[in-house]
């Protein structure tokens, strides 16, 4: 860039935002959050010799995973003191965090794959996904995280075997993911044991995230029999008819509720083989404050 004629820096850093946003929500799992790192990044990289860099992508991915580790540190201890289960917030835009074909892995927006990244250190995270999903070299990573390129290359392969072990083995077509969640959202309201039953895997999890602020299950759900209780009382005991609409909720079939109390949730459903393994429900309102509500 050297030469380079001076401006504000936006002709280098646009056409990075959506790849630094989706790095930084990766690391973060929070919407708001991954906004908030890459405002920061660019107002650093306005305020740098812009001529001094030879590779601004590669600059800029040191940038936001320098802060999104900053970030972790209190995010850590946040964390320890949340109520009940966390899920990462929804993504309903997926274009806005997406990436280009590559790191078939590392485009997953899902809840499961959030939750094995939660799992990683914050280094491993950060190693992973400046390699796989930045496609930086372990040197440039190195030089980001403050480790040799060794270690960093031991912590993405770690890192990437948790990831692996966290995607489903078997893909699900959009229609057919439309199809599923409608049908898990009509029983699930009507309280229909027998088509809960034959919609869920035997060995399924239910996770609903409140976050202390909306009523919610304070403990994951294992099991195909117990989750079909769990809804079927919640039907039950349902405050009233609700308004729903069909959406993908970090890149996965799910929906959209606004309770007839008021109470707007998301429900993202993990599907492999053709039924449901995973029910993911966010009710923390301060995790769906991007999530518009249905009309």
């Amino acid at each position: 860039m050297t030469g380079a004629a001076p401006t504000d820096g936006a002709a280098d850093f646009e056409p990075h935002r959506r790849r630094l946003a989706g790095l930084a929500y990766r690391m973060l799992g929070s919407v708001a959050d991954a906004q908030d790192v890459v405002q920061d990044a660019w107002l650093r990289w306005r305020a740098v010799d812009r001529t001094t860099v030879d590779d601004p992508r590669a600059f800029l991915a040191r940038i936001v995973t320098r802060l999104c580790l900053d970030r972790l540190k209190s995010a850590r201890a946040q964390r320890e003191l949340y109520v009940g289960p966390w899920l990462p917030e929804p993504v309903m835009d997926e274009g806005s965090f997406g990436l280009e074909p590559g790191a078939e892995a590392a485009l997953d927006l899902s809840a499961a794959l959030m939750l094995a990244l939660e799992r990683l250190s914050p280094l491993e995270r950060a190693a992973f996904l400046m390699h796989d999903v930045f496609d930086a070299s372990f040197e440039e990573v190195g030089a980001a995280i403050g480790r040799p390129a060794a270690t960093c290359r031991q912590l993405a392969l770690r890192a990437r075997r948790h990831v692996q072990a966290a995607r489903p083995r078997f893909a699900v077509s959009a229609d057919e993911g439309e199809r599923i969640a409608a049908a898990f959202r009509d029983a699930a309201a009507a309280g229909d044991a027998t088509a809960l039953s034959r919609l869920l895997a035997e060995q399924a999890l239910f996770v609903a995230d409140g976050g202390g602020k909306r009523r919610a299950v304070m403990n994951p759900i294992r099991g195909r029999d117990r989750i079909v209780r769990l809804l079927a009382g919640l039907a039950r005991k349902s405050p009233g008819p609700a308004r729903t609409y069909l959406a993908r909720i970090g890149g996965r079939p799910g929906y959209v509720t606004l309770q007839a109390d008021g109470t707007l949730q998301t429900t993202a459903l993990e599907i492999d083989d053709g039924v449901i393994v995973a029910v993911h429900v966010v009710r923390n309102p301060d995790k769906l404050r991007h999530v518009t509500p249905p009309a």
